[in-house]
């Protein structure tokens, strides 16, 4: 095996793990609001809300990543939705943009998932304590039932979110500069299709085993509280 490409092109995956890391960043914070919205709905006992959240899960588990990406790809720009460029973020914001809706809209189903599961996890007592001491019950979920499920569901969620950084690599379709885009870009200034994959396969493990390490020395922290 060559190596011998990385003087030159380290700056590459450097700027790949960069925008990684930004684009996985900014889908799980849309992630995890818009998956508190759907399992919220997917538990409220009004109907249309409770089967919007239902339909809404079941359609986005049940189609593929990639399409998602390729719908908001070439459907914003058809529905005439343009992003303003950010030098800060790359000079494909709009691209990166689509790429991000993409990703959150498919990670929010299964966060969803994950928060259902841990309100439903919370006794049933807390909800009609909170209601005993005249909160409303979006007071008593938001101020008593959130935070106990969110300490239950905080491992899950910390996978979602390696489990996100790891199918971002899907937005290099796209032309989305991240670590997978990079090494394409190698591959093709070097004609070595080997060595690029493995230095992006090295970064990839070191971000999501250092990511692990962090959600465990949190979670650790939070069951001691």
């Amino acid at each position: 095996m060559d190596f011998s490409f990385l003087p030159q092109y380290y700056g590459f995956f450097i700027e790949g793990a960069r925008v990684t890391l930004i684009l996985s960043l900014f889908t799980v914070i849309f992630g995890v609001i818009l998956g508190v919205l759907i399992a919220l709905m997917r538990l409220s006992s009004i109907w249309p809300l409770k089967f919007f959240g239902s339909a809404y899960v079941e359609f986005i588990r049940g189609t593929p990543v990639l399409v998602q990406v390729y719908l908001f790809y070439y459907g914003l720009p058809m529905a005439g939705v343009e992003f303003p460029e950010v030098p800060f973020l790359g000079s494909n914001f709009p691209d990166m943009m689509a790429a991000i809706l993409a990703l959150s809209i498919n990670s929010s189903a299964y966060v969803a998932e994950v928060f259902r599961a841990g309100i439903q996890a919370i006794d049933k007592g807390q909800m009609e304590a909170g209601r005993s001491l005249g909160l409303t019950h979006a007071m008593t979920m938001w101020n008593i039932i959130l935070p106990q499920a969110l300490r239950n569901i905080l491992p899950a969620l910390g996978n979602e979110f390696i489990v996100v950084i790891k199918e971002s690599s899907i937005v290099s379709v796209i032309g989305i500069g991240e670590l997978m885009y990079k090494a394409d870009t190698i591959k093709g200034n070097t004609y070595q299709a080997f060595e690029p994959l493995i230095v992006v396969a090295i970064i990839y493990f070191i971000i999501t085993f250092t990511l692990s390490k962090l959600l465990g020395v949190a979670e650790r922290r939070m069951k001691t509280h």
